[in-house]
């Protein structure tokens, strides 16, 4: 047989399996009341128009268009699954409600390659809620009390000590260096400006490039070079660990570090790799969301004089208080007394849209106002749609803080 004749047979061959998991497909689907839409082509279905960038306080042109031609459930081939999408309250709140029970976590397999298999987003059922009783034990309401909110006032300050008169700042620089400092102190006892926390800073910077990155590992590609910081961060916590150990044997616990790590390696039964993957997925979580969020808020407070007057009333209201009281630093009692900025926090949020849509999997065969989604079927709750929704808010591109004061 000549080489043609090869490649023929290889390539009617290639026709003939996908002709035949087309036809197991939609001999499966019709067992079933799918929800309106289009999967797209095979493999890659509609993922690239998916991604495609937006503006974070819209849903982007595919979901504008998707619901306007299939409504706010619909299905689609993302990510390389068949998929429900969901731009509905209602069965957003649904697949919340009902986590571990009907639904449960599914990312995509390139985030857990690169944040670790013991990660609490790509861990599922028993081991998620272990992982996740742990943090919470560790930030319990008495610590944030007495430790998490004393941090975050110092923290603070030495970000705005460093600010010179009249100079220009970057908002999402200073809020990234904020909260990595921050989550590095809670985390591990790390000091903002040594050498060490700089370091590791560095690393995590191109760490995350990789994770927002096509997942190609490719030499030179933002995926590879993630890799190898993480291999570099997790070396770097586990010398961390090893140091505390030591330090425990010998009875030299240093009081000051009173941190996540201490916390896990005399309190939890988790092993090594275990405790890496955990301190590294919760460092990606607590950094990226807070310092978007700090980014946006000042974004957003620019355009909006009255919101800056307000709170401007509200924090200045409470620094006279203290001082005619002789105190200093905040107590958990000033934090409860910041209403109007729990209402700009809310906003932002809502707007700003931090995380626009979680990743889920159907565990069994669910039905919704009439549709069906399939057992094993990727479900994409997005936030971002129920957030910007005429018929739940009322002018919702327009940020305005005063909205939640009248929500009960």
């Amino acid at each position: 047989m000549s080489d043609s004749e090869h490649i023929l047979s290889l390539v009617s061959s290639i026709l003939a399996l996908l002709l035949i998991f087309f036809v197991l497909v939609t001999r499966k689907q019709t067992r079933f009341n799918l929800p309106p839409g289009n999967m797209g082509w095979p493999f890659v279905g509609e993922t690239i128009g998916y991604l495609k960038p937006y503006c974070a306080t819209s849903i982007g042109e595919f979901m504008e268009q998707h619901i306007s031609r299939y409504g706010k459930i619909y299905k689609s081939n993302l990510f390389g699954e068949p998929t429900i999408v969901s731009a509905d309250a209602g069965l957003n709140r649904y697949i919340l409600q009902n986590e571990g029970n009907l639904f449960e976590c599914s990312y995509p397999r390139s985030i857990g390659g690169i944040l670790g298999k013991w990660s609490m987003l790509v861990l599922v059922g028993d081991m998620h809620r272990d992982m996740r009783i742990i943090s919470l034990n560790f930030l319990c309401h008495a610590r944030l009390r007495t430790h998490l909110l004393k941090e975050v006032e110092q923290h603070t300050l030495l970000v705005l000590n460093s600010w010179k008169d009249n100079s220009v700042f970057s908002a999402q620089d200073e809020a990234k260096k904020f909260t990595f400092n921050l989550m590095a102190k809670h985390i591990m006892s790390l000091e903002p400006g040594k050498p060490e926390t700089e370091l590791l800073k560095k690393e995590y910077v191109t760490f995350m490039k990789g994770v927002v990155s096509p997942p190609l590992n490719l030499p030179g590609s933002a995926y590879r070079k993630a890799l190898q910081s993480r291999s570099n961060i997790l070396k770097f916590i586990e010398q961390k660990m090893s140091e505390r150990l030591t330090k425990m044997k010998k009875g030299k616990e240093n009081m000051e570090e009173d941190d996540l790590l201490g916390w896990l390696l005399k309190h939890s039964n988790l092993s090594t790799e275990q405790i890496l993957d955990l301190i590294l997925s919760l460092l990606f979580a607590g950094h990226e969301t807070s310092s978007v969020a700090i980014a946006l808020a000042i974004y957003f407070l620019q355009s909006c004089p009255e919101a800056v007057q307000q709170l401007r009333e509200e924090h200045l209201e409470i620094a006279r208080a203290k001082k005619q009281s002789g105190e200093m630093e905040l107590k958990w009692e000033d934090y409860k007394k910041m209403n109007f900025t729990q209402s700009v926090v809310n906003e932002t949020l809502r707007l700003g849209n931090v995380v626009r849509f979680l990743h889920r999997k159907a565990l069994k065969d669910v039905r919704y106002k009439g549709y069906d989604i399939p057992c094993g079927w990727k479900v994409l709750p997005v936030i971002a749609a129920v957030h910007l929704d005429p018929s739940l808010f009322d002018h919702p591109q327009h940020f305005n803080p005063w909205r939640w004061q009248t929500i009960i």
